[in-house]
Formats: C-alpha cells, structure tokens, sequence
C-alpha cells in the first residue's frame, strides 16, 4: 500500500531525521521525498511504501502523529486512492 505523509510546521533542526528514523522503526520505504523552507516554515511530502509493515494503517498512523507533536510539526498520512481521488478534477 502507498500513502502520502505531508509535515509542515516551524522550521527546525531534527525534523528529517525524526521523521526518517520512525520510518525506518516501522519497516516504512520512502519511495520519493520533496521538501522545502518557505520563508519560515519547513514542508514536506513523502510517498510512502507501507507493503512491509506489521501494524494497522491507522496504528503508522497515530504513531507518525505523535512523532509530529514531539517534534512540533504537523503530520498527515493519508492512503494514495483517497489522495487521489481527493485531487482529481
């Protein structure tokens, strides 16, 4: 299964390497990354391969939340389908 996971907060050293090490914690593949600093503010979105992990979607999920509040950002994971189908018109 692919999912998309988008991080936007204040930007900060640490938060790659938080979020890649969780990743690599939950058996999670990075297929393709884009991130930026837009003024203040670090962004960032990941295609993700979940094919390999052990726990449910919705666990990677709360998992990634939290990572996101421990590092004061905002995380988002959402399934490919749905990201799709949200941005198709």
């Amino acid at each position: 299964m692919k999912t998309i996971l988008t991080v936007i907060g204040k930007d900060q050293t640490g938060i790659i390497a938080g979020i890649s090490q969780k990743l690599y914690e939950l058996d999670i593949n990075i297929l393709d990354v884009s991130q930026t600093i837009m003024d203040e503010y670090f962004t960032m979105i990941m295609l993700l391969d979940l094919s390999k992990i052990n726990v449910s979607f919705d666990e990677v999920k709360t998992v990634l939340m939290q990572t996101g509040e421990n590092l004061k950002v905002k995380v988002n994971l959402q399934r490919e389908e749905i990201f799709d189908a949200m941005h198709r018109l």
